[in-house]
């Protein structure tokens, strides 16, 4: 196969990675956002007062977009590598494979953890408790996206 032809299939792979991953924080932090503003509303017809810490649950989602791009990053450094050791072309399946198949599981990470993030803003505005376990709910979706990211980028080295 042509250097050039796999350098790009192992760049489209990078993008498949970040643009998964930005689509899964996008459903996330809207499904969130939605949530937030559906709590300030019950504050404000309550009199009571809004509480600022929802804007962190709608905006946990958007740290997976980060994900994919260190995804991205990692796979751009891989095809440029291609220069040196031809034989890193052969690659191009894998990397493109992993970037697709990567991107969408940091992407649904994203999701659910806007889902989990939309919980939260329930709970903390109706009850202005519990902040703690809703973090680390939140955070325990993230360590998927983490982990999957971390294994990826350790496939290729």
């Amino acid at each position: 196969m042509d250097a050039s032809l796999a350098t790009a299939l192992i760049k489209l792979g990078g993008v498949a990675a970040f643009s998964f991953a930005a689509i899964g924080s996008a459903l996330g932090t809207g499904t969130a956002g939605m949530a937030g503003i559906g709590a300030w509303k019950k504050c404000f017809a309550q009199n009571k007062p809004a509480p600022f810490i929802l804007l962190v649950f709608i905006g946990a989602p958007l740290s997976q977009t980060i994900y994919g791009l260190l995804m991205l990053i990692n796979f751009n450094k891989i095809a440029a590598s291609i220069a040196e050791t031809p034989e890193v072309a052969a690659l191009w399946p894998a990397v493109l494979g992993a970037g697709i198949i990567g991107g969408i599981a940091v992407g649904v990470s994203a999701w659910y953890q806007g889902k989990t993030s939309a919980a939260a803003n329930d709970t903390i505005g109706e009850t202005g408790q519990g902040l703690t376990n809703c973090i680390i709910s939140i955070g325990i979706v993230e360590t998927v996206a983490l982990f999957v990211t971390f294994l990826v980028g350790m496939a290729f080295k």
